[in-house]
């Protein structure tokens, strides 16, 4: 019978996820995506835009939220799509857009604790999700998400004419 052990370092693995997460590399990262940008334009919707940037980050962060807590909490339930998902304004407070900036950073910082941590075997299936879903497939999901919506937010300012060349 062949050997199944895996063979894949961990450590590397682990690692690069949490690049993928945090680092931008092939994307902007969320410091790089929002640097500089005016607070009159958090809420301003381009002319060929169906969202601000604050509408894209605060999904990024409802969305991050909940694919977080499905994978940890039993008890999570999600919200209703697609209404749960968004925001119910396009313009936020200066308490609104921090409470979303600070709850994003907070999620990802949880998340990435997860992923550091060594007595998780990222490719199991945790109790309560839905056949198929691994740790790793929710840190994908995340990533993926997040790298999309992080794209809009800079198509939004280039729109917006807010975009510098970096």
């Amino acid at each position: 019978m062949p050997d199944h052990t895996p063979t894949t370092d961990q450590t590397v693995l682990r690692e690069q996820l949490v690049e993928l997460l945090t680092g931008g590399h092939a994307h902007a990262d969320l410091k790089t995506a929002l640097r500089g940008l005016d607070p009159s334009l958090r809420g301003r919707r381009a002319s060929d835009s169906a969202h601000s940037i604050y509408e894209e980050l605060e999904h990024m962060r409802l969305a991050q939220q909940d694919i977080l807590r499905y994978t940890v909490d039993p008890g999570w339930t999600s919200p209703a799509w697609p209404e749960g998902y968004w925001p119910k304004q396009t313009e936020p407070t200066e308490a609104e857009w921090t409470a979303c900036l600070n709850g994003f950073q907070s999620d990802l910082e949880e998340l990435v604790a997860l992923v550091r941590r060594r007595d998780l075997e990222l490719t199991s299936h945790f109790a309560h999700g839905q056949e198929g879903h691994t740790y790793l497939r929710q840190v994908l999901l995340t990533a993926d998400h997040n790298a999309y919506h992080l794209g809009q937010i800079v198509l939004i300012r280039k729109l917006l004419g807010a975009w510098a060349t970096r």
